[in-house]
């Protein structure tokens, strides 16, 4: 068939060249390269088989996966319309502040790579924006640690730190809220908030002043709202710093007519790391509201549409859905729509000062 008449040579059936002239050819496969290791090292008859082998040899099988390996991580693997297409996506929520983990998990399936990889393009400066556009890519000056802390006061005392993780230990079940306060300009308006640990869900309250009695009466408000069986369910435990702004524990466990609502304990003096929770979701309302701007044009309604677009951004921690939702379930929506908090589209959620437009 192939007219090169080698026959007295070689038999045709292992003659490549005539197997491709052959329609009728037929490889002969043996049982044992069909099953697993699917390689004839350990065969018997592999030197007097006929049959096609496939022999393993470790060091070029290594080496093609090391240069297999090194091209797949070499350049770009879209192609020029793809990243247009990517580009579109990614950057104009990028810059209303989303973060990559958030936009990965709502549009997963518009995405045709990987997460890391999303970091790698934004590094390669694929895309209209770049590094600086990414808020946790900006680094922290170190904190200085005080060298004095505070001293042991009465009001810290059966409060503890240690107090705390024994009542936990002795009532398990209990929900955790984390509460501490954020200042804008030195002197102005300052934010009270609260973290709730189990759903990352975040609660800010606009006050005039850094005093006890303008977080009392955040209390007292809450529990106006919610009714006290409500609000003891809801706030059963709070863990907070020793500001002079929490000095009067006694009139946030009680209200005004002596019945009990909630139970006040205190980090470590210097220990801010043990309600490391909200020290870390105060970054959310520093995209909004940078450190240093006053906050005294702002109303609880501005507080508030910040609130929802903070809790409506999935978090990798929560296994990709957002604080809101994971609260939907374990506190209620009667209770959320009391807190006047809302969810927000995911393609919607701002995380820039443009969110308060000319307030801030």
């Amino acid at each position: 068939m192939c007219g090169l008449h080698c026959g007295d040579r070689m038999e045709c059936s292992h003659c490549k060249i005539c197997n491709s002239v052959c329609v009728d050819f037929r490889e002969e496969r043996c049982d044992i390269s069909e099953s697993t290791p699917y390689v004839c090292n350990s065969c018997s008859l592999k030197h007097s088989c006929k049959s096609t082998q496939y022999n393993y040899r470790a060091l070029p099988a290594y080496q093609e996966y090391k240069s297999t390996l090194s091209y797949g991580r070499q350049g770009i693997n879209l192609s020029e319309d793809e990243i247009a297409n990517l580009d579109e996506l990614i950057s104009p929520l990028v810059k209303q502040g989303q973060s990559i983990a958030h936009i990965y998990a709502t549009n997963r399936s518009k995405i045709p790579c990987s997460k890391p990889s999303l970091y790698k393009y934004i590094n390669d400066n694929c895309f209209s924006i770049g590094n600086l556009d990414l808020p946790r890519k900006v680094r922290l000056r170190k904190r200085k640690k005080k060298k004095n802390p505070p001293r042991e006061t009465k009001i810290r005392k059966n409060r503890t730190y240690e107090d705390f993780q024994n009542y936990i230990i002795a009532n398990p079940d209990l929900s955790i809220v984390e509460m501490d306060l954020v200042e804008g300009k030195k002197g102005g308006k300052v934010l009270l908030t609260m973290l709730f640990r189990n759903t990352k869900l975040m609660l800010a309250f606009l006050l005039s002043d850094k005093t006890a009695n303008s977080v009392t009466k955040v209390f007292n408000y809450l529990e106006k709202r919610l009714g006290n069986s409500l609000f003891e369910e809801t706030f059963p435990v709070i863990l907070t710093d020793n500001g002079t702004e929490f000095s009067n524990p006694l009139a946030l466990e009680f209200n005004d007519e002596g019945i009990g609502r909630t139970r006040i304990f205190f980090c470590n003096p210097g220990a801010s790391y043990q309600k490391g929770a909200i020290e870390k979701n105060h970054e959310f309302i520093r995209y909004i509201i940078p450190k240093g701007t006053p906050m005294d044009n702002l109303a609880q309604a501005d507080i508030e549409l910040m609130l929802n677009h903070i809790n409506s951004l999935t978090r990798p921690i929560l296994n990709n859905i957002s604080p809101y939702q994971l609260a939907e379930l374990l506190l209620g929506v009667d209770t959320l729509k009391k807190l006047n908090l809302q969810n927000v589209h995911a393609s919607e959620i701002k995380l820039t000062p443009k969110l308060l437009k000319k307030k801030i």
